[in-house]
C-alpha cells in the first residue's frame, strides 16, 4: 500500500472516486456533488483557509487502485481553544481493512503533529458543523445531503485506533403528515396574540437584509457554546450560494420584535439528495440538465432543518413554536412532504434537545465526534 498526497487534478479525481468502491453495493448511499467536496479544499471558495490550512491523501493498493482517503486540517480559530492544540481529520473512506485504515489515520496524525497539534477531532469538516460532521453510528438509513454516511465498520476503526467520544450528535425527525402536538399551536397562538412579535419568511429580493439578520441572530444564539466562532459575512455568502438552487423561501423563517430587531430564525431546505440521485456527483452540462429536470418533476418527500437559533435574551418565549407553526401551515397543504429531520444536536445541548421533544420530534439517528490525544 502507498499513500499519495493529493496535489494535482488526477489525484483529486481519485480522491472523489474512492467512495464508489466503498458503497458500490449500498443502495442508501448517494454521491455528494463533486463541486461541493472540491470547494472544501479550494482556498478561493473556502474562507476557512484564511485562518487555517488542510491537505489530503489517497491510499493505493499494490495495483494502484485507490482504496482509501483522508483529509487533515487545522482551524486556527478553534485549535487553541481546546485543552491542547487540536486539529481535525475527515472525509475518511476506506475498504474494510484495518491496516489500510490505520495507515490513513497515521498519516493524518503525523501531519498534524508536524504542524504543532497535540490532538485530533474527527471525522469532521474543514468548515461549519452543519456539513459532513461526525461518524454515523446508528440509523443507517438514506442520509440527508451533507450528513455523513458511512459503513458501520468505520466505528471499529476509530475506536480501535484509540479515539474517544467527545460528544454524540442526535438527529430527530418530525412526521409532517401527523404534524406537531396541539400544545405547540396553543403556545404559538398565545405568543401571536399577547406579544408584538412578527414572523417573516425569507424574501429573495432583499437577501442582503436577511443575511445580516441571520448573522446577528446566529452570533448571539451560539456564543456560549464550546469553541464558538462568530460567523462571517463570507461564510454566510458561501452558504447562500450553496443553497440557492434548492432554496424554498417559505421554509426559512425569522422572528422580529416590535422594533424590528431580528431575534430568531429557522432554516429548512428540501433534501438535495432527492435531486442529485443518479448524477454520481457530476454537475456538468448533463448533470445540470438532470438536476433541473429532477427539480421540476421530483415530488419532495423530505426536508431538513439545517440550522436554527434564538438570541439569548429572547429564549423561552415561544418563538420557535410560532415559526414551526408557520412552517406547518405552509407545508401540510402542499401534501408532498413526509418527513422533517431537525439539525443534529450535541448531547451537551439539553435545551435544544428539550425543544425537539416539545415540537413532537422522535429519534432518527446518531453521529459521534471523536477525539484522540497524541
Amino acid at each position: 500500500m502507498r499513500l499519495v498526497e493529493v496535489a494535482d487534478k488526477y489525484t483529486a479525481e481519485q480522491f472523489l472516486k474512492v467512495p464508489f468502491l466503498i458503497y458500490k453495493d449500498d443502495p442508501n448511499w448517494i454521491c455528494p456533488l463533486f463541486n461541493d467536496i472540491n470547494a472544501v479544499f479550494n482556498p478561493s471558495k473556502n474562507n476557512f483557509f484564511s485562518f487555517g490550512k488542510c491537505t489530503r491523501w489517497i491510499l493505493l493498493d499494490e495495483k494502484g487502485i485507490a482504496i482509501g482517503r483522508i483529509a487533515a486540517f487545522i482551524n486556527n480559530k478553534k485549535a487553541y481553544n481546546e485543552e491542547v492544540p487540536t486539529g481535525g481529520c475527515g472525509f475518511f473512506e476506506c475498504i474494510n481493512d484495518q491496516q489500510a485504515a490505520f495507515a490513513l489515520l497515521d498519516q493524518a496524525k503525523l501531519w498534524l503533529i508536524e504542524n504543532g497539534m497535540k490532538a485530533v477531532m474527527g471525522p469532521i469538516n474543514f468548515g461549519e458543523t452543519d456539513m459532513w460532521w461526525g461518524l454515523l453510528v446508528d440509523g443507517f438509513t438514506n442520509p440527508y445531503y451533507g450528513m455523513n454516511y458511512n459503513p458501520a465498520y468505520y466505528q471499529h476503526f476509530f475506536v480501535s485506533y484509540g479515539f474517544k467520544v467527545k460528544y454524540e450528535q442526535i438527529s430527530n425527525k418530525i412526521d409532517v403528515k401527523r404534524g406537531m402536538p396541539e400544545k405547540v399551536f396553543k403556545i404559538a397562538k398565545w405568543v401571536e396574540k399577547r406579544t408584538g412579535y412578527t414572523f417573516k419568511s425569507l424574501d429573495k429580493s432583499n437577501i442582503k437584509k436577511y443575511a445580516s439578520d441571520f448573522k446577528e441572530i446566529y452570533n448571539d444564539a451560539w456564543k456560549d457554546f464550546e469553541n464558538f466562532t462568530p460567523v462571517t459575512d463570507a461564510t454566510i455568502q458561501e452558504t447562500l450560494e450553496k443553497i440557492k438552487p434548492v432554496m424554498d423561501p417559505n421554509l426559512i423563517w425569522f422572528s422580529y420584535t416590535e422594533t424590528n430587531e431580528p431575534v430568531a430564525f429557522v432554516m429548512i431546505l428540501p433534501d438535495t439528495n432527492e435531486l442529485i440521485k443518479g448524477l454520481n456527483g457530476k454537475l456538468d452540462l448533463l448533470g445540470k440538465m438532470k438536476f433541473v429536470w429532477n427539480k421540476f418533476t421530483t415530488r419532495h418527500k423530505k426536508m431538513r432543518a439545517v440550522i436554527m437559533g434564538t438570541k439569548e435574551a429572547y429564549r423561552n418565549q415561544g418563538l420557535e413554536s410560532c415559526m414551526f407553526m408557520k412552517l406547518q401551515e405552509y407545508v401540510q397543504p402542499l401534501g408532498q412532504y413526509e418527513e422533517l429531520e431537525l439539525s443534529w444536536v450535541g448531547d451537551f445541548n439539553s435545551k435544544m434537545l428539550a425543544l425537539h421533544q416539545a415540537v413532537g420530534a422522535t429519534y432518527a439517528k446518531k453521529h459521534t465526534t471523536y477525539l484522540l490525544r497524541f
